[in-house]
């Protein structure tokens, strides 16, 4: 199938490396440099978003958020009729929903699930349309991404931008829960390596073998797995999402927590660095 993948960052270029096998793909990014492990891997490189889709049988989207779908698809009407959109970016569902209404063949493809998995294939995936037949297509499509067992079918882009926020809501107050227990070990003299394993019993045994290596200083929080800025940028989209929910009054006081922490980092010029510098004092952070 002729491809054209638009968004090659850190995901999305390891979500088009394993269509590269199977697949003949032109991608595009608006920075240029980001598409060069692609095109060493086969790839065509267009220099415009509409030239990478001329002649695509699929188009495939992989961006920093709803803005930058309105700004890079919706606005040129840059899908052709009849070629369907598979879009992977981070949206809220009022905004899947907008996005289905404008494009027929619009299908949110949302990933769950850091570098690590996305480089073995072992990432939850949503696939999100009404259309039984589409949906089919897609699910053998972005097969290669997915833990089988996390492949997932739905009936609705809405439904489909749910479960990624559920997940990425899962994902960020677990890591504020991870700071504040890390805090309180610190206060009572437990150091970082005695914490982590005493909460391998506990609900956050998950995200404490996860980002172990960022607080034990194995690994550094440059380059990391999933930035401050991207899950900053998820968490906005829950919090405008409840707000303009049916529930008055509705809140995520947990999430809005996670998120001042964030934000703190980033204010600090660690928004390129893996979220993890959360979870790290001063002294012992990087990148910023």
């Amino acid at each position: 199938m002729r491809i054209a993948f638009l968004g090659t960052g850190r995901m999305g270029t390891e979500l088009a490396l394993h269509l590269l096998p199977r697949h003949q793909l032109t991608v595009w990014n608006r920075t240029t440099e980001r598409t060069a492990r692609l095109a060493e891997a086969g790839a065509a490189v267009a220099r415009t978003a509409a030239a990478a889709v001329e002649g695509a049988e699929l188009v495939i989207t992989s961006l920093f958020g709803p803005p930058a779908v309105r700004e890079t698809v919706l606005e040129p009407g840059l899908i052709p009729a009849d070629v369907p959109w598979v879009d992977t970016t981070t949206v809220s569902p009022a905004d899947a929903e907008e996005f289905a209404a404008a494009v027929p063949t619009y299908v949110a493809v949302p990933v769950v699930g850091s570098l690590g998995p996305a480089r073995s294939g072992a990432l939850g995936v949503y696939v999100g349309t009404p259309d039984e037949a589409l949906r089919a297509q897609v699910l053998e499509l972005v097969a290669p991404w997915a833990d089988p067992e996390r492949l997932r079918g739905v009936d609705s882009a809405r439904r489909a931008a749910v479960g990624k926020l559920l997940a990425n809501l899962a994902l960020a107050v677990s890591a504020q829960g991870l700071r504040e227990a890390l805090a309180l070990a610190e206060a009572t003299g437990v150091c970082a390596e005695d914490a982590l394993e005493m909460l391998g019993g506990t609900g956050l045994a998950f995200l404490a073998g996860m980002k172990g290596p960022f607080v034990r200083g194995e690994r550094s929080t440059e380059g990391g797995d999933f930035t401050a800025d991207a899950i900053a940028k998820d968490a906005r989209l829950m919090i405008d999402t409840v707000q303009d929910g049916e529930r008055p009054g509705a809140d995520l006081p947990a999430l809005r927590g996670a998120l001042a922490s964030l934000d703190a980092e980033i204010a600090a010029g660690r928004g390129e660095d893996d979220f993890s510098t959360i979870l790290l004092p001063g002294a012992e952070r990087t990148g910023g």
